[in-house]
């Protein structure tokens, strides 16, 4: 009697959950019954977990609890729903009665399942998370072929003809475990152990593994990032690549790690996934309330008269504890904002993202870099050391450049930080490991940093073959990969944040490419390379010492008045990630100014050959297109133009036509920019030999 009111129970749960199916989501299976497209072998229904719970709260309970036992109930429900609609449309029911089953798949965005206690860390999975439907978050690392798995297989008694269906065990590493005795429920029992297989009653599915690692961003100081294997099966299939940014919704199970000789076997976990979510298109299109681009508009409305003056107000906000270096933290807000991408008609892509170089002469030491050499033990910034003694901490030496990049990997919302001296080309690019027999792919930094920023530091301790390695990623934006039979091409649209010092004194009679030892094709890649030289002034000396000494005494009054002064590190975020969806258009003027710059530049006698290619014309028109974003207009003004040329002058890769920008690492904020654009404007279009053609 209790088995029947159990099965009459489970079919008043499957009428139940067709109706709510019908009801809801018979759209999406019309659509997919008439989906005629040959390439796609599985049909995954998405169904919201929200609209279940309002449904019906009790089973949306039971399938957090125990997802094995009831996600079958909806694949037959969701069948039911398919067959009942098959029969609805007549004619065509023959064309599409080839479908394959439909896969319902579980969306938890906006759903209580999106609390910690149902979506940890991935290094915060412990036992209590056993059995149950829970979401990870994290970057694609490693991902193994497609296989195919025998999901079931029908085995008969040879004594009392008894058919039975067994499925792989995967935590037994996918073998099949046949029952001890025939499990027929005749009366007396039939108490065999021989079995027959059913010929053509195996069926198989499309398998994957993927290992998916915590989001480093995510992590504290010192903390190692965990990983987890998961398992795709079906329409998840090569779904995702490495470097993907991904949300997992599936059943957490466990499999024992492989037998190795006097070694312990243990229960390692690994997700069953049931839905797949792609973030990587995600992460330009951040949360941004609607009051803070409220904010951002009123902000532009008050300095409509002085715009430059608005734009250097947010420029302050950028690596703060350095004082001056304008031209430096301009190149940075531009690099990390970029340009649009452009596809011509034949598929041809010039990439939007500008890449940067730092090149910091360590020669001596300014007074920028080393504040004071004894400081009042409040100073946060020194360490004591040999009694009384104290001493500033080295981040504070040489030209600032390693506080530029951590402070640029904080303002991006996907950033990968590496050193030269530890970073191979396979570190960087694309590794390819062996893991239980089989080769797999395990993304480098290039690739875990796509559609990010990737920071390298000590640029000069890479070794020559090792920085070829990245021609193509920073150019053509992927990597083309052909390791252990394993041929592939994997995206890597990223912008390149690099920092090196020249070998020993920087000499300015000397190249660039002599005086770093980087070749010439790798620095035409960068659009902005500034030379950091701390020579000798005396006045600027005395500036920077009187800030540094306000900024430790006044340290209360500071704090105090930190949130007026500046923007924050959230609010620059917010900032730049909402000026990205600007698609700024050249205007005539603008293309006027960059074509002739460029053009002066070709016919200059002293310009640099390796830098004045194509590519240099390209770099202007991204660092103007992301001046435009900045300045938060659709349109690249001449103001625009002007202001990507002064940053290329800056650089020691072209020659100074104009010659008015002066020493990048003694820049500093002027009081009036908008009168001072005025002079360099007017100074720029007589070089060019435009000023009678200017307004």
């Amino acid at each position: 009697m209790s088995e029947e009111k159990k099965k009459k129970e489970e079919d008043a749960q499957l009428i139940a959950l067709a109706g709510f199916l019908h009801e809801t989501y018979s759209d999406s299976i019309h659509s997919i019954l008439l989906d005629d497209d040959p390439s796609k072998l599985h049909l995954p229904l998405v169904i919201e977990f929200a609209k279940l719970m309002d449904f019906d709260p009790e089973f949306a309970g039971k399938l957090y609890s125990c997802p094995g036992e009831y996600l079958p109930f909806l694949d037959k429900a969701a069948k039911r729903v398919k067959d009942a609609m098959l029969e609805e449309l007549g004619d065509l029911k023959d064309a599409v009665r080839k479908k394959k089953p439909v896969r319902v798949r579980i969306d938890v965005s906006g759903s209580p399942l999106e609390f910690p206690e149902a979506s940890p860390s991935i290094g915060k999975v412990r036992a209590n998370h056993m059995r149950k439907l829970i979401t990870l978050k994290g970057t694609v690392i490693r991902s193994g072929g497609v296989k195919m798995i025998e999901y079931e297989r029908d085995y008969m008694c040879r004594k009392c003809q008894h058919s039975f269906t067994v499925r792989p065990e995967l935590e037994a590493g996918n073998r099949i475990n046949l029952p001890a005795l025939c499990p027929s429920k005749s009366s007396r029992g039939c108490g065999s152990a021989s079995f027959q297989s059913v010929e053509g009653s195996t069926i198989c599915r499309d398998y994957q593994e993927i290992k998916i690692q915590e989001n480093v961003q995510l992590l504290g100081v010192g903390s190692i990032p965990r990983s987890m294997p998961v398992i795709l099966m079906d329409d998840l299939v090569d779904s995702i690549k490495p470097g993907d940014d991904v949300i997992i919704t599936g059943i957490l199970s466990a499999k024992w790690s492989h037998d190795i000789k006097d070694v312990r076997c243990n229960l390692d976990p690994m997700l069953l996934a049931n839905y797949v979510r792609r973030t990587n298109e995600l992460k330009s299109d951040i949360d941004i309330p609607v009051e803070t681009e409220e904010e951002f508009k009123h902000f532009w409305e008050e300095y409509r008269l002085t715009p430059l003056k608005g734009r250097n107000f947010i420029l302050e906000g950028i690596c703060p504890q350095i004082f001056g270096l304008f031209t430096v933290k301009l190149a940075v807000a531009l690099t990390l904002i970029g340009g649009v991408q452009h596809v011509d008609a034949s598929g041809t892509k010039v990439r939007g993202e500008p890449h940067m170089l730092l090149v910091g002469d360590p020669g001596s030491t300014s007074a920028a870099s080393l504040p004071f050499l004894f400081a009042p033990p409040s100073t946060p910034s020194c360490t004591k050391a040999r009694g009384n003694r104290l001493f500033c901490k080295p981040e504070f030496w040489g030209t600032g450049k390693s506080q530029f990049l951590k402070f640029a990997a904080k303002l991006s919302n996907r950033s990968v930080i590496t050193t030269g001296l530890g970073s191979t080309s396979a570190g960087l690019t694309v590794t390819a490991v062996k893991d239980g027999g089989e080769w797999m792919l395990e993304a480098g930094a290039l690739v875990l940093a796509d559609g990010g920023l990737c920071c390298i530091d000590e640029f000069d301790s890479m070794r020559e073959h090792d920085r070829t390695t990245i021609h193509e990623a920073m150019e053509q934006q992927t990597i083309s990969i052909a390791k252990a039979g394993l041929v592939t091409t994997l995206s890597t649209r990223t912008t390149v944040f690099g920092a090196t010092n020249p070998k020993g004194k920087y000499d300015p009679d000397q190249s660039l490419s002599v005086n770093t030892t980087l070749s010439g094709p790798l620095l035409s890649r960068f659009d902005i390379v500034l030379v950091l030289l701390d020579t000798q002034n005396t006045a600027w000396d005395k500036i920077v010492s009187a800030h540094i000494l306000k900024e430790n005494f006044d340290e209360k009054k500071d704090k105090a008045n930190a949130s007026d002064a500046k923007w924050m590190l959230p609010k620059l975020r917010r900032y730049i990630n909402y000026v990205k969806r600007f698609k700024p258009v050249l205007t005539k003027e603008a293309e006027r100014v960059i074509s002739s710059y460029y053009q002066l530049q070709r016919k200059s006698g002293t310009h640099n050959a390796a830098r004045t290619t194509v590519r240099m014309l390209e770099s202007l028109i991204r660092l103007a297109q992301a001046h435009a974003r900045l300045m938060f207009s659709n349109e690249v003004k001449q103001l625009d133009a002007i202001a990507a040329i002064l940053c290329i002058e800056s650089s020691t890769t072209t020659s100074p036509i104009v010659d008015i920008v002066g020493d990048a690492l003694h820049s500093n904020f002027t009081d009036n920019p908008d009168k001072e654009y005025k002079t360099q404007e007017k100074e720029i279009l007589k070089k060019l030999g435009l000023i009678e053609d200017s307004p």
